[in-house]
C-alpha cells in the first residue's frame, strides 16, 4: 500500500522543512488538498504554495480538488506537473470531458466520491480514469473521524473495477491510522492518505506503521 501524507495537517510554518521530512520519511505521494471556501466550507492553499511544495517534494504530488470550477483550477495547477489531479464527481457534470483533459496534461485523472455519494455515480467513468478517491470522511476539514461503512463501499468498489478497469487504484482519504489501515488494506485500498495521524508523532514511525 502507498502512504501519502496530507499536507493539511501540515505545520505551514515551516512547510518546505515539513515536505522534505515526509519525502525522507518514506512517503510515497504528497497529498494536497485544494479547497475554494465554496465546494467545502474552508479554504487552503493556491498555486504559490503548490509550486514550493513541488519544489521541496522528492515525491510525486497527489492534488485533491474540492472546488467549483474544476477547469479552471485544472488548468491552475496542471503545469506542476502532479502524478494525479482528482476532482469530485458532485461538483462536475462533464466528467468525461475533464477527466480527457487531465490526461492531455500527461497527468492520471482521478475521481472523488463523498462519504453520501453511490457508486453509481460513477460506473460509466471507470473505464476513462486511473483512480478513485474514496472520502471515509466529509470533506473540508482534517481531523475527522473515520466513517465505519466506507469499508463496504471500497468492497464494492473494488468488485466494480475488476469488471470496468483492473488497473484503476483506489485510495482513500479521511481519519486514516493504525487502527483502521489494515482492514483498508483488505478492503483493496491502494493509496492511503493520512494527515493528522502522521504529521502528529514521528514521522517515519508513523508512516511504517501504515505500511502493511
Amino acid at each position: 500500500m502507498l502512504i501519502a501524507p496530507s499536507i493539511l495537517a501540515a505545520n505551514f510554518g515551516k512547510l518546505e522543512e515539513e515536505i522534505k521530512a515526509i519525502c525522507e520519511c518514506g512517503c510515497d505521494l504528497v497529498h494536497i488538498d485544494v479547497m475554494d471556501g465554496h465546494f467545502v466550507p474552508n479554504l487552503t492553499i493556491g498555486p504559490v504554495v503548490v509550486e514550493s511544495v513541488a519544489k521541496a517534494s522528492t515525491k510525486p504530488l497527489d492534488i485533491h480538488l474540492m472546488v467549483q470550477n474544476n477547469n479552471f483550477f485544472v488548468d491552475l495547477f496542471a503545469p506542476f506537473k502532479p502524478k494525479y489531479i482528482s476532482f469530485h464527481i458532485e461538483e462536475e457534470k462533464h466528467s468525461n470531458s475533464l477527466a480527457q483533459k487531465i490526461r492531455n496534461y500527461g497527468i492520471s485523472p482521478a475521481i472523488v466520491l463523498n462519504p453520501h455519494t453511490s457508486l453509481d455515480s460513477i460506473y460509466y467513468l471507470l473505464e476513462y480514469i486511473d483512480m478513485v478517491l474514496v472520502m471515509s470522511v466529509n470533506p473540508g476539514f482534517g481531523g475527522q473521524k473515520f466513517i465505519p461503512n466506507t469499508l463496504d463501499k471500497i468492497k464494492e468498489l473494488k468488485d466494480m473495477l475488476e469488471v470496468r478497469n483492473p488497473n484503476c487504484l483506489i485510495e482513500v482519504d479521511g481519519g486514516v491510522s493504525d487502527e483502521n489501515i489494515l482492514e483498508l488494506k483488505k478492503s483493496g485500498v491502494d493509496i492511503a492518505v493520512a494527515g493528522s495521524y502522521i504529521f502528529s508523532g514521528d514521522y517515519k514511525e508513523r508512516i511504517k506503521t501504515l505500511r502493511v
